[in-house]
């Protein structure tokens, strides 16, 4: 039976000689919980599983799109749609959009990620037509600014075509590359990193009745096939991010599960996005209805997340996220580098 191998992150000052950086991060461990299917987990020395398990989990990431992975990373969202969940018709217009982008960086996003398709629960599909004209003028407008690296968020061949030409240098798709068959390769042909997210079932229905055998592991089988599908064709496992999809086909007890466990997905040898920015289960959770209201929240799990090594953050509030980083990285080492 498939073993899985968890390493359990720690981040206290007080480190032990037998310690083992995680990704080449900021957290370490000694110890690794042990997963498999029907059984109870169980926790062993670092030194005590397979020596290539070993290599992956600590062997420092690559950078992607020249953003280092040994230090927390912030996309900031700019959806240029007229309804996504949080801040629908916002930034459309590019001069709108180059504003935000760099009110974000100024906060301290390091990557712009655009999407012009709304992946709320119960939202219906874009025509691809559309979808391009919201998106290839914004990240145009962007790229041309030089404001910092741009990640295009889509499911669509086409869409993403267009992007990169209008300066887009990462895809991420919410589908995990299975909407579109033309999408990995594309991809691959124009030598961009790429992020895959599990969602179980489309927008429209995810959140109908979402089951699972085991959520943690089985988003991780999927993850792991996906990564494998890209990297037959030509995507460097380095230049792949993999991402949970946290409330993509997920109720609120699957996303904790995923969450309590996340540092597992380290074992696919790439970095990890977290996106739970504002969502929904923020709100059941932390009594907050209007997305608006989630900000303390999404700090709450972005930290969680941080802590277990995720290297991206995708959130909508920067300069909380930026702040609320600063202070849990100057509290874990003891000291600050500022004046």
């Amino acid at each position: 039976m498939k073993i899985y191998y968890r390493a359990l992150p720690q981040v206290d000052i007080a480190r032990p000689d037998n310690a083992i950086d995680l990704a080449g991060g900021w957290t370490w461990f000694t110890q690794v919980e042990c997963l498999q299917r029907g059984k109870p987990a169980r926790i062993v020395a670092a030194q005590d599983i397979p020596a290539a398990v070993l290599k992956t989990l600590s062997a420092p990431r690559a950078d992607v799109m020249g953003l280092a992975m040994n230090t927390p990373q912030t996309m900031g969202i700019l959806n240029v749609t007229p309804d996504s969940f949080s801040d629908g018709g916002q930034h459309n217009a590019p001069e709108a959009a180059i504003a935000r982008s760099r009110e974000m960086v100024a906060q301290g996003a390091t990557l712009i990620d655009v999407g012009g398709e709304s992946t709320r629960p119960g939202s219906g599909v874009v025509a691809i037509d559309d979808e391009i004209k919201r998106t290839a003028p914004v990240i145009e407008a962007v790229a041309k600014a030089a404001i910092a690296p741009i990640s295009i968020d889509t499911r669509k061949a086409p869409v993403a075509k267009s992007a990169v030409r209008a300066g887009a240098g990462l895809i991420n798709d919410v589908s995990g590359f299975t909407y579109d068959a033309d999408l990995g390769p594309l991809a691959a042909s124009h030598a961009v990193p790429v992020c895959v997210m599990h969602a179980q079932g489309d927008p429209a229905t995810m959140q109908d009745d979402p089951r699972y055998d085991d959520v943690l592991l089985d988003v991780y089988d999927f993850l792991a096939a996906q990564v494998g599908y890209l990297i037959g064709l030509g995507i460097p496992r380095e230049q792949i991010v993999v991402d949970p999809g946290i409330g993509f086909g997920k109720t609120n007890a699957h996303n904790l599960a995923i969450l309590a466990r996340l540092s597992l997905f380290h074992a696919l040898g790439c970095p990890i996005l977290l996106g739970a920015s504002r969502k929904r289960f923020i709100g059941t959770i932390g009594n907050a209805p209007d997305a608006g209201q989630r900000v303390p929240g999404s700090l709450a799990v972005a930290l969680a997340g941080v802590a277990q090594g995720a290297q991206f953050l995708r959130v909508h509030d920067v300069a909380e996220t930026t702040q609320a980083l600063q202070l849990w990285q100057a509290v874990t080492r003891g000291e600050y580098d500022g004046a």
